[in-house]
């Protein structure tokens, strides 16, 4: 599949997508949010691919919206560049940085987000459903949008409270400034700050841990497991769906592997994969209540 605004690669087991308008520190254009649905899409399609890692090419990670259309940026009736083509939801457009949110959050591979520079508005919101941020020390955060006369969108508001708490959500929404990278470690947006040269070696050092120790079909069953177990009710749904589980994957060849690798101290050669493997009881998430694509 060719992309002009991200480049996108597969090399051994880790998926690399990075946004690829340097000349534009990055910005989101409705071409940017379509190529990450995509590449989105082949990651969870590709068995090779085990774990997805997203990065900006050049000092930005992304600058937010491009704001090239002047006032009327965000107005749907004059531009629909921010928007999500002709979907909507409830009869109004749906947000373009919230489809490719929510299409992230469905993803089936773990996805580190390695902010190399600036993310503000989409570009820090488009992260919050990735698993795991590592930012660079020369990194910038924003959530400019109450600055711009604008909501969170992204389906921010449902992420960012749950991340970080509703007072630091709130404090650094309602005042739209733009923060340092130490103050985004401080405040648990992201899980570890490090020099710029060392961020793409530390993300692809996480991931390869995962590629190399763990079961794909396990890790695509536990994030499904973990996300959906943010808004369920009680405790007892999440053990109603991990005794499912537990029973599905106790029977299955990746258990039966993992368990006679340890017994005879060797690394585990695990068997199943996603694309065929993944047991119908994982949890769809996040459910969808309207009738969109």
């Amino acid at each position: 599949m060719a992309f002009t605004e991200i480049e996108y690669g597969v090399a051994d087991g880790i998926a690399t997508i990075t946004l690829d308008r340097p000349h534009r520190l990055n910005a989101f254009t409705y071409t940017m949010r379509r190529e990450l649905i995509d590449a989105f899409d082949l990651a969870d399609a590709d068995d090779e691919a085990r774990v997805v890692i997203v990065t900006g090419r050049g000092r930005a990670f992304c600058a937010g919206a491009d704001l090239g259309g002047g006032g009327d940026t965000f107005n749907h009736d004059r531009s629909e560049e921010m928007f999500g083509g002709e979907d909507t939801v409830d009869g109004s457009p749906r947000d373009g940085g919230g489809t490719v949110a929510l299409r992230i959050a469905r993803s089936l591979k773990p996805v580190i987000a390695a902010i190399n520079g600036p993310a503000v508005g989409v570009g820090v919101t488009m992260t919050l459903p990735m698993d795991i941020r590592i930012a660079s020390d020369t990194a910038r955060f924003g959530f400019v949008f109450a600055r711009r006369g604008i909501v969170t969108e992204a389906a921010s508001s449902w992420f960012l409270p749950r991340l970080v708490g509703i007072s630091q959500a709130m404090e650094w929404a309602a005042t739209g400034r733009v923060f340092p990278a130490a103050e985004a470690l401080q405040g648990r947006l992201v899980s570890k700050v490090v020099a710029p040269d060392e961020l793409l070696p530390a993300a692809h050092a996480l991931a390869r841990e995962i590629v190399g120790n763990t079961s794909a079909v396990s890790v695509a069953a536990i994030r499904r497991l973990m996300w959906s177990g943010l808004s369920a009710a009680s405790p007892w749904e999440a053990h109603r769906a991990d005794s499912i589980l537990m029973r599905d994957f106790g029977s299955a060849p990746d258990s039966a592997e993992g368990v006679t690798a340890f017994l005879e101290k060797r690394p585990a050669k695990f068997p199943m994969k996603v694309s065929r493997d993944l047991p119908a009881a994982v949890p769809s998430w996040p459910d969808n209540p309207y009738v969109l694509p």
